[in-house]
């Protein structure tokens, strides 16, 4: 039974890096993009992989919880240091992209997550729109999931400690 808990725990991984790489991919297509429908949509598309992104982390945090009483692994540091690693990795994510989305979105003309597409009172000039496509946001994100990963890779299959 453990190692189908450990598949399902690689699964959860498996789409909740999917549904970011989606995101990825357009956060940078965004940043060549100027036409404000072709910007609604591609935040829209990436709207839609922020659910399986929920749908693979429940099931990564669930299955990985079950797998860590199940080895009986909780009582070795790697463990606590990849879920750590996460929260940590997940919380930087949350404050670097929610608002800055939330603007670009608003800007495009996209409500969404709980937010209503005219944040910007007058409407977003191309100016405005330029500024947020152009930012250098998707590359400090990139950066920061890029590296938790590998450093949760590394310690989930080293177990250094």
């Amino acid at each position: 039974m453990y190692q189908w808990i450990v598949f399902l725990h690689v699964l959860g991984a498996f789409a909740f890096v999917a549904a970011h790489g989606a995101s990825m991919i357009t956060a940078f297509q965004l940043r060549g993009e100027r036409d404000r429908s072709r910007q609604a949509a591609l935040l829209q598309a990436s709207q839609i992989g922020v659910g399986v992104m929920y749908v693979g982390l429940l099931l990564l945090l669930a299955a990985g919880v079950t797998a860590g009483f199940m080895g009986d692994h909780w009582g070795r540091g790697w463990i606590w240091a990849s879920l750590g690693t996460l929260v940590v990795v997940m919380a930087v994510m949350y404050v670097l992209a929610t608002p800055f989305y939330g603007r670009m979105r608003a800007a495009a003309g996209v409500g969404g997550m709980g937010q209503s597409a005219d944040r910007f009172k007058p409407p977003a000039t191309e100016a405005d729109l330029e500024a947020l496509a152009t930012s250098s946001r998707p590359w400090v994100l990139a950066a920061v999931g890029g590296i938790g990963l590998v450093v949760i890779i590394w310690l989930m299959l080293a177990k250094p400690f």
